[in-house]
């Protein structure tokens, strides 16, 4: 197992945006099979996969550290100085072994603690570190606030030099130029990774959900359509799948999903569900039952709980619902809830819960017609495009696969 370390100042549980990024570079690299090794002045990110390396020489805060910062903001190098980074030299070299790479946030480009920028430069120059990524979020030689505070030559001129050897890292195409600019960089040699969001935690998603919607592939259907019902007559669900089936012809890559099992009390429902395995392999739509997806190791399927009914809520792009009868028409209002946008047939129930909230469709319209309707609403609401990008490309998950996994094996 390929070691990685992540250094920085502070390390997580400590609240900032860079720490935020190193937690989840973190956990990333964990789930993929990297031991990761956080080195900083202080924090506390043990977990599985995950040790803690403090030393304390590397925080930016601390008697010593700040009589130093305060001897360089004045041009002074000071023996006090190269005494802190023949010190953190000699620790960065013990907590360093046996480390594949290194993912190091800001102490390249930034002056918080030039002594760990020193020590680290020190190292790499003699050859004595594993390839380095430069994460660097923030720039001192470009900030008003900090340039009265350094000065030309040793150290400061490490932040505004080009290491060689070094793959520089950015969070966005904005700071790619600055970076490039400020070290006389082809802006191709300066890679753009951005920061990405953690799907499970923001939208509530628990184990058994997340696992189900990884199987399925759910993130990456466009749009995720939400059937929460159970399978009767009454449901209508074979126009459901039809419509699915039919919105491919727009451009679209939908999937449906259907939480219920067959209802319990008509034994007609079993053939039923028959009926609609047959009108999904028919159309082709991407359908999904839990029923038959959502099952124990011996194949049995388990009841799905209102908690995971509710996560998909979360995550869907669009409630359909085409029931022929229903007396009131709660999943109009969940949708409302989560501001899920609403498709469904227009039956008294539905229309006075869903007021004018919803996209309505008569029961005996063509389903090619209603797709097309149902299209016509996302092209015409951007927000559900993004969340559709957001689920693809900004997850920790698909940024390390798509770049950080080949920034590790081209070092």
């Amino acid at each position: 197992m390929d070691t990685v370390a992540i250094l920085h100042y502070a390390g997580p549980p400590y609240v900032g945006g860079v720490e935020m990024t190193m937690a989840a570079h973190a956990r990333v690299l964990a789930a993929n099979g990297y031991a990761v090794r956080m080195i900083a002045g202080k924090g506390d990110a043990t977990a599985p996969g995950i040790t803690q390396v403090t030393i304390t020489e590397l925080d930016s805060r601390g008697a010593l550290l700040e009589t130093i910062a305060r001897e360089l903001a004045q041009g002074q190098v000071s023996t006090n100085f190269e005494a802190l980074v023949d010190q953190v030299s000699t620790r960065l070299a013990e907590a360093l072994l046996g480390v594949k790479a290194l993912i190091v946030h800001n102490v390249l480009s930034l002056h918080k603690n030039l002594a760990f920028t020193a020590a680290l430069h020190r190292l790499h120059h003699r050859g004595h570190l594993p390839p380095m990524l430069a994460w660097c979020h923030d720039f001192a030689w470009l900030d008003p606030l900090y340039m009265p505070e350094l000065h030309p030559g040793y150290p400061w001129d490490l932040l505004g030099q080009p290491w060689p050897g070094v793959r520089y890292v950015v969070v966005s195409e904005d700071r790619r130029g600055m970076l490039a600019d400020l070290l006389g960089l082809d802006p191709a040699a300066v890679t753009v990774v951005t920061p990405g969001i953690d799907l499970a935690t923001l939208l509530h998603l628990g184990p058994a959900t997340l696992e189900l919607v990884n199987r399925l592939g759910l993130l990456h259907a466009y749009p995720l359509l939400l059937l929460p019902a159970r399978i009767t007559r009454r449901k209508n669900i074979e126009l459901a799948i039809a419509i699915t089936g039919s919105l491919q012809a727009y451009g679209y890559a939908p999937q449906l999903v259907i939480t219920g099992p067959p209802g319990p009390h008509n034994p007609a429902n079993a053939a039923y569900l028959a009926e609609l395995f047959a009108v999904r392999e028919a159309s082709g739509a991407n359908v999904a039952f839990l029923y038959e997806t959502y099952t124990d190791a011996a194949g049995q399927p388990l009841p799905v709980s209102d908690a995971m009914v509710a996560e998909l809520f979360r995550l869907a792009d669009g409630l359909l619902f085409p029931s022929r009868y229903e007396g009131f028409g709660i999943p109009m209002l969940e949708a409302g809830l989560v501001n899920l946008p609403i498709f469904c047939s227009d039956i008294p129930p539905l229309r006075a819960t869903s007021g004018n909230a919803a996209t309505y469709f008569q029961l005996d319209e063509p389903p090619d017609q209603i797709a097309r309707r149902m299209a016509s609403v996302f092209a015409a609401d951007p927000r559900t495009a993004l969340k559709q990008r957001v689920r693809t490309h900004y997850t920790w998950e698909a940024i390390f696969h798509r770049e950080i996994a080949p920034l590790l094996a081209d070092g």
